[in-house]
């Protein structure tokens, strides 16, 4: 009962380490990413070739795929990676932690990567304190998460020594498909148990050279081996972010195709080696046999899956999407309108009114208490600067093209209108920030006019919606005058408050800086009202009736 209490909370202890070094490397890569970094890491896997080779030698140094995908993980939720280039150090990672196979079937023993832990976990903390808020301090902490990431592994394992010897292995001796199946799913099981897919080669290969089981079988608990590599993948991502999963998920995806390539041609594979390693001059012993065979199928899953990156990048793009990401997307941008410049128009006009719809949520949400979901707001204005980004490509598509001068003319415009909006939602971000920072002032009439002036704002925001049937510029531009009255006003009395202290200085230089980019978003607000205003006024949705043609006319297009 006590060996059994004292597994459990090994597994227990050992999966949390695990997952507390993914947060400290993902946190660590997350501040100590600059310029520098991400033009290096750009460089090293520009082209998924580079992204593989990459991945090939960093793995070979750390001997664990899985260590290589958790730290990919963490460069693309740091944004350094993106998806295609990911993929190659993915697939790379797997075919540089075949290195594992070579090092037993040469020396006779595993290379112990963990040695390597408690050193990086001092060194990583040392750089952490002495480094705090600092670049290399961050680079520390994901220093000290690597080593933490072995050092569960390690718990894991020493956890599931006894269970995985359950498997008697020497016992199991099938032949046929039923038999391959099985020492398959017994190679996963090694491998989910051990939390490390080097454990499980080496088992397999020491079996396999005691001539306890066949080299077909052997090869076939290879191949398990490599796929159970997965539970890694799927441990790092629980509760993570959309990128994650989908780096993730490419992970599983590479190592259930590779693998099910390999068990199909297993016997052609199988013969191959033999005359490989006959032709390179190998000792002819099943260690070698399998080192070669590991690396053998891993470099053909890196050929079936290359020419696909690009598709495969397009289809993880595709899921896990949170809602921002979803936000984020176009609703009325479309290629196909792109020949008719009048209805390209339109689309453009409808999609600021999207954009247009985000922003007035961030900023009133900005300004709706003292401390506003700093969060939802990056992530909205995250939603806005890809929405921008799409607009601004659709645009210079659309100018690229003859065009009637009217519709020319309009461009430069709309160009005008995002960068109001895109100005207007990094605001809103700002100005969460400085709620996040004020105190309650101790002058009550001041607070009394600050909630005035935020009420005033609030009002001015649902003005600027276009759309509205009730929308007026006119009514825009009284709101904009009788806000900057009070804006100037209000301003005024916080100046005299802080110099006859009856409030402290830095509330009062505080809330000045609020007001004063509260001024700014009312301004930019307006500003963007005022060219959507004339952009749905010039084109054929000043009526509204031209929204539900264009929405079928697009649905039809795109079917």
């Amino acid at each position: 009962m006590i060996e059994t209490l004292t597994i459990i909370g090994s597994v227990a202890g050992g999966l949390g380490l695990f997952l507390l070094a993914v947060t400290l490397i993902t946190d660590g890569l997350k501040f100590a990413a600059g310029d520098a970094l991400s033009d290096m890491l750009g460089r090293w896997t520009k082209t998924p070739e580079r992204g593989i080779a990459s991945g090939i030698i960093i793995t070979g140094l750390v001997q664990s795929s899985s260590a290589v995908t958790v730290a990919t993980i963490g460069f693309v939720n740091a944004g350094i990676l993106s998806m295609s280039q990911a993929l190659g150090v993915v697939f790379g990672a797997n075919v540089g932690t075949t290195m594992t196979g070579w090092l037993v079937a040469a020396v006779g023993f595993e290379f112990k990567v963990e040695a390597f832990a408690l050193p990086l976990i001092g060194l990583g903390m040392l750089l952490s304190l002495i480094g705090a808020k600092k670049r290399y301090g961050a680079m520390g902490l994901a220093l000290a998460g690597f080593g933490l990431f072995f050092i569960g592994i390690d718990v894991l394992k020493g956890a599931f020594e006894g269970i995985a010897a359950f498997a008697q292995i020497e016992q199991l001796n099938s032949d046929g498909l039923s038999g391959l199946l099985l020492f398959l799913g017994m190679g996963f099981l090694i491998t989910l148990l051990t939390q490390s897919s080097s454990a499980a080669i080496a088992i397999v290969l020491t079996a396999a050279t005691g001539g306890v089981v066949s080299l077909s079988a052997a090869a076939a608990m290879v191949i398990g081996a490599n796929v159970g590599t997965t539970s890694t993948a799927v441990f790092s991502v629980i509760g993570a972010t959309p990128n994650a999963k989908r780096v993730a998920s490419a992970h599983i995806i590479f190592n259930l195709t590779t693998g099910a390539v390999a068990l199909i041609l297993l016997p052609i594979l199988l013969w191959l080696v033999g005359v490989g390693g006959k032709a390179l001059g190998l000792e002819e012993n099943p260690a070698v046999s399998l080192a070669l065979f590991h690396t053998a199928f891993n470099l053909l899953g890196v050929l079936v899956m290359w020419p696909l990156t690009g598709k495969l990048a397009h289809f993880l793009a595709q899921r896990f999407c949170s809602a921002e990401e979803i936000e984020g997307r176009p609703r009325y941008l479309d290629k196909t309108v792109l020949a008719s410049p009048a209805l390209a128009i339109n689309a453009v006009c409808l999609e600021l009114g999207h954009i247009a719809e985000i922003v007035r949520g961030m900023a009133k949400g900005a300004i709706s208490s003292e401390f506003a979901p700093a969060e939802k707001l990056e992530n909205n204005q995250l939603a806005v600067q890809q929405l921008v980004q799409k607009v601004d490509s659709f645009v210079s598509q659309l100018g690229g093209a003859s065009l009637p001068a009217p519709i020319a003319e309009e461009l430069p415009k709309i160009l005008r209108c995002d960068q109001y909006l895109a100005t207007s939602a990094e605001l809103s971000r700002v100005l969460a920030t400085y709620q996040s920072r004020i105190q309650a002032l101790s002058d009550t009439e001041l607070m009394a006019s600050v909630a005035q002036i935020r009420s005033a704002l609030a009002t001015l925001i649902d003005a600027t919606n276009v759309q509205h049937t009730t929308f007026s510029v006119a009514d825009c531009d009284r709101l904009l005058i009788s806000f900057e009255s009070a804006y100037q006003s209000l301003k005024e009395k916080l100046l005299t408050a802080g110099a006859h202290q009856r409030i402290q200085i830095r509330d009062m230089t505080l809330t000045t800086e609020q007001l004063t980019r509260m001024h700014q978003l009312a301004e930019q607000m307006v500003k963007s009202a005022r060219v959507m205003a004339h952009l749905f006024a010039t084109s054929s949705l000043e009526d509204n009736q031209t929204k539900p043609v264009f929405e079928e006319t697009r649905k039809v297009s795109t079917n």
